[in-house]
């Protein structure tokens, strides 16, 4: 039963990191309805530059504040000199570009880090109260990162001018330009925040899986699942499904596949997801009339 337990707790930590990325994965799918591909590149190349911040004398939290800026900045531009360009191309296109920029990322990483494995410290003390038997305290504060960002996301977007405008412009541009909203800056402002979430998502991945430019492929994947689970276009879903993802993951490659096909739980959810229900647990049904 201990074992059964640990399994489970352990799948709400590793769940808590996948929520994270779906989390970003949703917030730029509302401002551009694509899913950007390059995600976890992008947070893999951010955790390399916290490493590199950290290595060269920086006290773990002033890295982890400057990499969540830094990767805002990087985000922000991308949207602006990447992606508003391709705003009408075809969708096909766009796959391109996302493709294009998870390649870059992951040759930049291997260029200026390499490729050998680094190890990544962990922000939460291996010995700190709230960690135990069966929950490393480093899971633990994964978990409480993850809901910390979700609580934050939630309250920005739902109770904040600026975050209403970045919803309106998601749901209606058009109708936004009418009332004054400046779409292009709430666009370019998901994909800051985007990158970010990636970010500390990255962060808190690094001292499970170790640094390296290949990390966040297999998490990636499995966020992908995650926000299909909870629905593509709902935040809130999106976590949940994260959470979901880790507990059948780890339960499933623990007692059923092994953990050589842990991987193939994800394809699996996904395509059920797809095939069931492909708008998520809570995402939105669109119904067009003809």
């Amino acid at each position: 039963m201990n074992e059964f337990l640990h399994q489970l707790l352990a799948g709400l930590a590793t769940g808590g990191i996948y929520a994270s990325v779906a989390l970003a994965l949703v917030m730029i799918y509302q401002a551009t309805h694509h899913i950007n591909f390059a995600q976890g590149e992008m947070a893999m190349f951010s955790t390399f530059v916290a490493w590199m911040l950290i290595d060269a004398g920086l006290p773990y939290w002033a890295a982890f504040a400057a990499t969540v800026v830094l990767s805002f900045v990087v985000a922000a531009g991308i949207e602006f000199v990447v992606i508003r360009p391709m705003h009408k191309a075809p969708v096909l296109s766009v796959v391109v570009v996302f493709i294009g920029l998870l390649v870059i990322f992951h040759s930049l990483a291997g260029f200026f880090f390499g490729y050998t494995i680094k190890p990544f410290p962990s922000p939460f003390p291996a010995d700190a109260w709230y960690g135990s038997s069966l929950m490393s305290a480093h899971e633990v504060g994964a978990i409480a990162v993850a809901l910390g960002m979700v609580a934050l996301l939630f309250l920005f977007l739902r109770a904040t001018p600026l975050g209403l405008a970045m919803r309106a412009a998601a749901q209606n541009p058009g109708s936004s330009r009418l009332v004054g909203i400046r779409v292009g800056r709430m666009l370019m402002l998901g994909w800051g925040l985007a990158g970010a979430i990636g970010a500390v998502a990255g962060m808190m991945v690094a001292p499970v899986v170790f640094l390296d430019p290949n990390m966040m492929t297999g998490v990636l994947l499995y966020a992908f699942a995650g926000a299909l689970i909870g629905g593509i276009d709902n935040p809130i879903g999106a976590v949940l499904g994260g959470f979901i993802v880790g507990v059948l993951e780890n339960l499933i490659g623990t007692y059923v596949v092994g953990t050589e096909l842990k991987l193939s739980v994800a394809l699996v959810l996904i395509i059920g997801v797809l095939i069931v229900k492909p708008s998520g647990l809570l995402g939105k049904t669109i119904v067009t009339r003809v």
